[in-house]
Parts: structure tokens; sequence; C-alpha cells
């Protein structure tokens, strides 16, 4: 919608509002779709990743309930941590539920509305970090708040972050708050992003998956090696051409299927939603015979969200080569982002590589430093119960299952201390609202905003609440 429309119709949205009832007015400034409104207009779009306007969106709403809030100020001015708490009276640990306040980058140009503008438009709420993860932050934040409006006796305290520096694993991320202010944030467990609840063609609520782990992001770097020279004189060893033989080689590669526990639920619940052939492609695809698993395969792959759950991916991301039109260069290089499955041996699969690629004047490396992916979080904790129990009074009908979040967070903050982390992406989306996620046109439907606070409410109450 453009923005010439949007400034001609929101005295009209403003004078329908007031028509409402004080009480009714009030419950719809402060609904989840309202609050995502007000986090996407806090643009924080990473590079730079200024916080500084998500963290004054939300202290006055926590302060007006009765919550501790702290800002964390880090070494970049713009750069803030917002750590608010609801007491309990302490008999069990803390709950946290954590959220990054940054966001990716856009193309503008590719965009219908204007993606800083929190745009509501058929049902949705349209804007940077509609679904990853303000959309989540916004429910997270909005669960609490009710804890605090109807005044619910805790066991412990529930504790909600709102972190800076996610996108990108820069400086001043969950890992840097953790070192600074490690005792803030202490928990028995945490709740961050991670799995989905996906609709089916149906539009009803399919599956909820719970993640219990990430893969493991590790930068590979490809450089191949030639001479430097006149661009009238090319030569043999050419380090363009050598890249890119070497890239055309990459990508005719796959890696081997890689299961995990974790992954073969996931599967098995998929089995049981789905219609044959799918329903055996799916419980084939993780079982016990490679002739049949390599066949699933072939069909499954097909999806690229379940293709990489199944196996370590290679995504070239950055390539590089040349300077001047008339100069041959020394050297040409390439970025590729690998994503593992916990337990995958890095350097053997860079060896692998290596071998596939089979050229000397080319060099593959992801450096010294020792990749440790943290430990799987258990499913036998009261978080990972009350969220099962939680998704299935929400969505009767749907399977809720375990599952290896196919990319990154900032779960490791928390994971490394030892405390188990479970992400969920908290209100159902279909295929095209999860492929517009770091794309254009990025939205939420208000209803699974309603949803998804509902589900997260009633968690918070099951595992903080006292008995």
């Amino acid at each position: 919608m453009p923005r010439s429309v949007l400034r001609l119709i929101a005295p009209a949205i403003a004078s329908a509002l007031m028509t409402l009832p004080a009480a009714a007015r009030a419950q719809a400034a402060d609904s989840t779709a309202a609050l995502l409104v007000d986090l996407i207009r806090a643009n924080s779009s990473n590079p730079p990743g200024a916080t500084k306007q998500v963290a004054a969106a939300l202290a006055p709403r926590f302060r007006a309930r009765g919550l501790e809030v702290k800002i964390v100020q880090t070494p970049d001015t713009g750069k803030v941590q917002l750590i608010a708490r609801l007491k309990g009276d302490g008999s069990k640990r803390p709950v946290l539920l954590a959220a990054h306040a940054d966001v990716v980058g856009v193309e503008r140009e590719k965009w219908t509305v204007e993606p800083f503008a929190g745009v509501i438009a058929d049902g949705h709420v349209l804007g940077r970090g509609a679904i990853d993860f303000k959309g989540g932050m916004a429910v997270f934040a909005r669960a609490v708040m009710m804890l605090a409006e109807r005044k619910v006796p805790l066991a412990r305290d529930v504790i909600f972050v709102a972190e800076a520096d996610e996108e990108g694993a820069l400086p001043y991320n969950a890992n840097w708050l953790a070192r600074q202010n490690w005792s803030d944030i202490d928990a028995e467990f945490a709740l961050n992003e991670g799995g989905w609840i996906m609709k089916g063609d149906d539009g009803g609520v399919r599956y909820v998956s719970i993640s219990t782990a990430d893969k493991l992001s590790i930068p590979l770097t490809v450089t191949a090696h030639g001479t430097s020279t006149h661009s009238s004189m090319p030569r043999p060893d050419n380090a363009i051409f050598s890249l890119s033989r070497a890239m055309a080689k990459l990508s005719m590669y796959e890696t081997p299927l890689t299961i995990t526990p974790s992954t073969k639920q996931f599967f098995t619940a998929l089995s049981r939603t789905s219609a044959p052939p799918m329903s055996e492609y799916f419980r084939d695809v993780v079982g016990d015979d490679p002739v049949r698993a390599r066949r699933a395969d072939s069909v499954v792959s097909r999806d690229p969200l379940l293709h990489s759950l199944i196996r370590n991916t290679i995504a070239p991301v950055i390539i590089t080569g040349g300077f001047r039109a008339n100069v041959i260069p020394g050297s040409a290089q390439a970025n590729i982002n690998l994503r593992m499955i916990p337990g995958s041996d890095p350097q053997a699969l860079v060896a692998e590589l290596r071998r596939v690629v089979a050229d000397s004047t080319v060099e593959l490396s992801i450096g010294s430093r020792v990749y440790e992916p943290a430990k799987e979080s258990s499913e036998n904790t009261d978080l990972y119960r009350a969220l099962v129990r939680s998704a299935k009074a929400q969505w009767p009908r749907a399977e809720v299952t375990p599952y290896l979040f196919q990319a990154g967070t900032d779960a490791g903050a928390w994971r490394s201390h030892g405390v188990p982390v479970y992400g969920i992406y908290p209100y159902p989306i279909d295929a095209d609202e999860l492929t517009r996620m770091h794309g254009n046109d990025e939205k939420v439907s208000i209803e699974s905003l309603r949803q998804g606070t509902e589900m997260i409410y009633r968690m918070l109450v099951d595992v903080a609440g006292k008995r």
C-alpha cells in the first residue's frame, strides 16, 4: 500500500478506534499486533543494528505493569539490551524468554509497502521483522504483560530479554550480554526463536515443531590462485576460471543424509499428518533402508526447508575477485556458509569438499577455530512439557514434535551455560509467509499473533504459576 494512501486512511482508523468504549480502545492499543507495529517502526536493521528505539517501545509498557526493567548499554551507543523481570515468590528458578531486537536489511525497491511502517493490510502486519523476530518479540512480551495484568501468582520469576546483534553474530550479542550480566539472565530454562507452527493447505495448523538444537554455522573460504597479469595476455592459470570450476563442482555435490533422533521424530510426525505417497516418503527418509531413504530423499528434498534438516548444507554467499578491467587478478575468493548438524565433524566435511574440488591451486579453509555445538536440550523439562501441553490445547489436531532448527540463533549464550533452550516462532504461518522471512513483504497474520499469544501465555501460567 503506498504511503500516500496510508496517510489518507490513518485518520479514519484513528476515528474508528475512538468510537470504541475506553476499555476496548485500551485493549486494541495494547494488542500483540499493535505492539508489533510499534516494534517494526523502530528501525533496527543490522547494520547498524540500533536497538534503542525497540527498548523505548518496550520499557514503558513493562514498567507500567510493575516489571523491573534494566537497560544494558553496549559500547556502541546505538545498541542496548533490555532485561525485564516479573517477580515470583522465588520457590522455583526463573524462566526466560529471549528475542532479538535487530533485523536484517531490506531491498526497498522490491517491497510493495514501506518496510519500516508497520503496515496493516488484509489481516496481516507487514514489515521487516514481522516473522523474524519482532513478531515473536511482540508475542513473548504480550504474554509476559498479561501475567502482570491478570496478577497471576508466580512461583518463579519470568525474565524477558530483548538482545542486540543477533543477525550476523556481531560483537554485542547475547554472548556479550551473558559475559556482562549473567546473573540477570540466568534461568532454569529459556524460550527463544526456532521451530515452526506450520499451516496445511486447508489453513489449519498441521504441526508444531519445538527446536531443541540449532545447526552450527561455519564460514568456509575458497581461494583460487593464479598469475596476476595484463588481461590482453590470458594464461591457463586464471584464478577466476579456477574458482568458477571449483564452485561448479561444489554445486553438483550433495552431502549424505544425517539423521538425528529429533529429526526422526519430526519426520515421523509429518508422516502421520500426510497422505500417501508423501506419508511414505517422510517415513522412509529417516528409516533404516538406505535404498528407500535415497528414493524418499529425492522427493522430500524438493522442499528447501526439509532438505536442510536431513543433511549438512553448502551455500555460497559472497564471491570476490579482480579490481581492474584490464588486470587478471592473482586470486579469487568465495565465501561459503556451511550449516552443520550437531555431532558432525566440520574438518571432515572440508576434507571431503577438497576431494570434490580436486585442484591444488584452490584452497579451502575454515580457519583454526574449534567448532563445538552445544548439547541438544532435553525434552524432559517442565518448560518443554508445558510447551507441548499448551500447543496441544491451542491446536488439538496438530502434531507436536521436537525439531533441529535449520538455522542458527543466539541460544548458545544459554546452552553453553547448561541452560536448556527451546525455540519456536510462536504463530502459525504458511509456506508463502515462511518464504518472505529475510525476503520481501515479510508479514504475519493478526489472527496468528493472537493464537500465539494465547499459547505462550498459557504455557507461562503452566510453568511459572503457583499450583
